[in-house]
């Protein structure tokens, strides 16, 4: 036989034979060994053994995952109450042509505009969210507070419809006038201990110094990684330091703590530019390392410590 070609006569069908043969011995000897073995492990592996016989493999199928089902997150109609009162403020039902008398209708198609005469009430300045709260599925009540130019101050609760997707809304009643919102108890401020004058005192008031008032660099006060630019344009001339107030005892220590200490203070300063002065107040954190005080993290509107400034 000749190299590269494939022999078709009596020789040929020989081997073929034979290699059946082959594969049916050894299918022959699998089923035996997996027979033996169901019968030294019981009566039930037997039986398994039997049934599903040794040479058919089976893949489990990849199962999809099913899709998570979200539900939307009800939408504050704040912003859009808001709106409503202040077009509903500006308007007149005796000139409902007005863009103001327009808006208002467009929010609260169903609401009656106000008689307003011209003149008989201080202009209007601005209208602000106080707060809102949802009464069941699609209904809302918002309280907003009109400002007016002369000081004055009035409080409306305006009720808002939404749809399911909580993507529309509609005013569906006229604002009502209401209290003021009461004055809540402030929580005791944990800040309770006094920072005296050190390096932790030092490190805050030149590091606010830069933050507001660009005396220096704001980045050779802040740790390793922390992102902070400083307030530009600079609006401050100055910033002095009233007090330090701290929520661990590490910061009115007199020697630095262990690299990693890490402490919470409230800062009250003093910030001057050409219209006078003004008495801001910082939350802020602050790590010791390497025998400095590293500014980790800063916050506004930090609370007083017992009423005291």
């Amino acid at each position: 036989m000749s190299p590269g070609k494939q022999s078709t006569g009596p020789e040929a069908a020989a081997v073929a034979a034979g290699v059946r043969l082959k594969k049916m011995h050894r299918r022959v000897r699998l089923s035996r060994l997996a027979l033996f073995t169901a019968i030294a492990a019981g009566p039930v592996a037997l039986g398994v053994a039997v049934v599903s016989g040794p040479t058919t493999v089976s893949a489990t199928p990849e199962t999809t995952p099913t899709p998570m089902r979200t539900t939307a997150a009800a939408a504050d109609p704040s912003g859009y109450a808001q709106l409503f009162v202040g077009a509903w403020l500006r308007s007149s039902a005796g000139d409902a042509a007005t863009a103001q008398a327009r808006l208002a209708q467009s929010l609260g198609p169903d609401v009656e505009l106000p008689d307003r005469a011209t003149g008989a009430q201080a202009r209007l300045e601005s209208v602000t969210v106080v707060r809102s709260a949802q009464h069941g599925p699609g209904r809302w009540w918002v309280t907003v507070a009109a400002q007016y130019v002369n000081a004055s101050v009035r409080y409306f609760t305006v009720p808002v419809a939404t749809d399911r997707t909580g993507g529309s809304f509609t005013v569906t009643g006229a604002p009502g006038v209401v209290a003021a919102p009461g004055r809540a108890e402030a929580a005791p401020s944990p800040y309770g201990v006094t920072v005296p004058n050190g390096e932790l005192h030092s490190t805050v008031a030149e590091f606010l110094g830069a933050y507001l008032a660009g005396a220096g660099e704001v980045e050779r006060y802040l740790a390793p990684g922390v992102k902070l630019p400083a307030v530009s344009p600079a609006p401050y001339s100055a910033v002095a330091l009233r007090q330090v107030l701290a929520v661990e005892e590490a910061a009115a220590g007199k020697k630095l703590p262990g690299n990693g200490t890490a402490v919470r203070v409230v800062v009250q300063v003093e910030a001057r530019d050409e219209a006078g002065r003004w008495p801001l107040a910082y939350e802020m954190e602050l790590t010791a390392r390497s025998g400095r005080w590293d500014v980790t993290a800063l916050e506004s509107g930090a609370v007083k410590n017992g009423g005291r400034s």
